[in-house]
């Protein structure tokens, strides 16, 4: 049986207000505070031997302690989450009380947003399953950054061809657009 039209677009709201409010639900429990992701994924501060600046901490990196690799991806996820929930809120506050057109352009960011959540959540499941202890990806307008946790060995090309396949696979980004960046 074929769904109208207008059921479709109550299920993709309904999927969307759910979404909302899970993302909302989450920046509640975090406090409400958000971290700048731009800092965070800054190329000098990641490529670092010695020293890694999360959102004013630092977290020591070098030897083949996985803590603080893994404290490192749990960081960067909570900050680009934390950053997503202020934008979100924004947007949902634009779309409240907002005029036709800042309604229906909130509500393509927000959509866009959401699109690029899942696109970076699916590229980190597949570079996950393909063996790499961790991964984090971050999607702007520019290009897409990932940093996957270093194997035995170090990143080889055979390994950045892979990444940069899954994420050509999962996304409209080009070879030029992706950024690999091993964390040690």
């Amino acid at each position: 049986m074929k769904m109208t039209n207008w059921k479709k677009n109550c299920v993709a709201a309904g999927v969307l207000i759910t979404v909302c409010a899970s993302i909302y639900v989450n920046w509640l429990y975090s406090g409400g505070e958000a971290a700048n992701l731009v800092d965070t994924l800054d190329a000098q501060k990641v490529m670092s031997d010695d020293l890694l600046i999360l959102g004013g901490g630092s977290v020591q990196v070098g030897g083949t302690e996985t803590d603080t690799v893994t404290n490192y991806f749990a960081a960067v996820r909570l900050s680009r989450q934390q950053a997503r929930d202020s934008a979100v809120s924004l947007l949902q506050e634009a779309m409240s009380y907002g005029d036709a057109t800042e309604i229906t352009t909130s509500s393509a960011q927000l959509e866009e947003l959401i699109q690029t959540s899942l696109c970076e959540a699916q590229i980190e499941s597949l570079v996950v399953a393909k063996g790499y202890a961790d991964c984090v990806a971050y999607m702007n307008e520019e290009g897409i950054s990932i940093a996957v946790a270093s194997p035995e060995g170090g990143l080889k090309e055979q390994d950045v061809a892979l990444i940069a396949d899954i994420v050509m696979s999962q996304s409209a980004h080009t070879m030029g657009d992706i950024r690999v960046v091993e964390v040690p």
